[in-house]
């Protein structure tokens, strides 16, 4: 099984990333689902979800848990049975899940350039140390993304904005780590962020 990378940024906290490889069947064969994750999974129209989303059941089994130990809340964050915070994303060939004992959220994206059509929509504050002339222009677009996913996961409110209410202070190339925050409602709060690259896709995750 292709246990990409372990990460241990703190003593109450552990990453671990998977390289999807195995097929559907393969996934489907190495995992046990409850009723409601296999009915989930079978109805998924496209293979690359499903892949997905089986070796996040995979990553689950790295940390000693099953399927049956997580469940989702009415916004649809996922919560482990045990108490433990946990955060989970996958895209194309990669999945990751984080789980610590704080409050956590993790994002991987593949880096593409059509990345910078709708910086607009996520981008406001960044936009004082960040332009399109820079090299590393869609990298860091991608990171910037990924940290307000991360956020956006960790604070699951109805109607945070990416653009309003999540600010990314700057990070130069070669960095993997910086500071955000979240501005909602007159009240902040601030989270550690660290980001790695690999393969073409950017990984975030953010601690408070």
């Amino acid at each position: 099984m292709p246990l990409y990378k372990t990460i241990t940024p703190n003593s109450q906290t552990t990453v671990k990333i998977w390289k999807i490889t195995e097929s559907y069947t393969d996934l489907m064969a190495a995992v046990n689902l409850k009723e409601m994750a296999l009915n989930r999974v079978l109805g998924m129209k496209s293979e690359l979800h499903q892949r997905g989303f089986l070796s996040v059941r995979c990553l689950l089994q790295e940390f000693g848990y099953a399927d049956a130990d997580l469940f989702y809340d009415e916004h649809g964050k996922p919560h482990l049975k045990d108490g433990k915070q946990i955060s989970i994303t996958h895209s194309f060939t990669f999945s990751a899940v984080v789980i610590s004992d704080l409050i956590v959220g993790i994002d991987i994206e593949k880096q593409r350039d059509k990345i910078g059509v709708i910086a607009h929509k996520f981008i406001d504050y960044e936009n004082d140390y960040l332009n399109d002339k820079v090299e590393d222009y869609v990298k860091k677009l991608t990171a910037i993304w990924c940290v307000k996913e991360s956020l956006y996961k960790l604070f699951c409110t109805p109607g945070l904005s990416f653009k309003q209410h999540c600010l990314v202070i700057p990070f130069s190339e070669g960095d993997h780590e910086t500071i955000a925050w979240i501005d909602y409602k007159n009240k902040k709060y601030r989270y550690n962020i660290y980001f790695l690259e690999f393969e073409g896709f950017t990984c975030a995750y953010a601690i408070q």
